[in-house]
Order: C-alpha cells, then structure tokens, then sequence
C-alpha cells in the first residue's frame, strides 16, 4: 500500500461565480477542463503548464445538505496548504482586494505562511521556503500574526466576488 500527495480538495458553495473569481483573481489559478459531472461546478487549477486541477468546486444541488442548506467554513480541517512562490506578490494582492489574512514564519525552518479564508469561509495556508523568495524575511505586524484556534473569517470583504457585486 502506498498512500501519494493530495489528489485535490473539493469544496461546496451557494456562489460558484464568486469562488471562481476568488481563486482565479486572488490566487492567481485558472479554470481547468471539467468533465459533464451533471451538476454546477468548476476545476482550478495552479497556472504552471500541466498543473493537475487541485480544487473541485461543487454548486448547485451537490453543494446542498438534505435541508438544502449549504455549509460554510473548514469544519474538522483547520485549513489546506499549498506550496506557493511570490510572498510578498500574494501580500499585495490581499491588501489589494482588502482581504484580511495572517503570516506566519516557521520557527527553526525556512518556511514562511500566509494565512487568508475563500468566500466560503475555507481557510488556506500558503507555504513560501525562503530560499525561493526574493524578499528579505517578512516583519511580521503583531495584529497579522497567525495564532492558531484564532476564529477571523469575516465574509463581508469576500461579498465583492459575489455574482451580483459585478
């Protein structure tokens, strides 16, 4: 038995358009070829040529519990990380689009994090190693740091992805 690297993560939402304009706009990631799943979604992937879609979006009834509510925020999962370049560039873009986030550095590694939420209240970690960046080491603002079991999703600022914001 061999278990390999995360496949992909699926996240369900009431707002396919403003997930979609979330990861593609702030995270820099592009809409992938999706087969005829027989219901709404869409697959993203990373930018890099070849890059397999890493997130599966579910909308419409799939997304919707037997009540036909639709859950928000990581639940059981803290969080999901993916292996990024170009810290202060993503920094940049948050503070652009006013999104609220938390940094990180990994004490004793070359590791440095970016914490920040999607419209669903999903929370995501980007990793930076430092000898791929070209920044010198981020200062860290106290208010910014990261601290876990911190509860800060606010959805008001993700409200300008939304279908009816454009």
């Amino acid at each position: 038995m061999l278990l390999g690297q995360l496949f992909h993560t699926a996240i369900r939402t009431v707002d396919l358009d403003a997930t979609v304009r979330f990861y593609t706009e702030v995270l820099g990631m592009i809409v992938a070829e999706r087969p005829p799943i027989g219901f709404p979604g869409a697959w993203l992937a990373p930018a890099q040529p070849g890059a397999a879609a890493t997130m599966h979006i579910y909308a419409g009834d799939a997304a919707r519990e037997a009540d036909g509510s639709v859950r928000t925020g990581s639940g059981a999962i803290d969080h999901v990380s993916v292996a990024c370049q170009g810290y202060d560039l993503f920094r940049a873009r948050f503070e652009k689009y006013g999104l609220p986030y938390r940094e990180n550095l990994v004490p004793g590694t070359p590791l440095w994090q970016l914490f920040i939420h999607d419209p669903n209240g999903v929370q995501l970690e980007l990793t930076f190693h430092a000898n791929a960046e070209s920044e010198a080491v981020p200062r860290i603002p106290p208010a910014r740091q990261y601290q876990a079991r911190e509860r800060w999703f606010d959805p008001e600022p993700y409200r300008q992805f939304a279908s009816h914001a454009r």
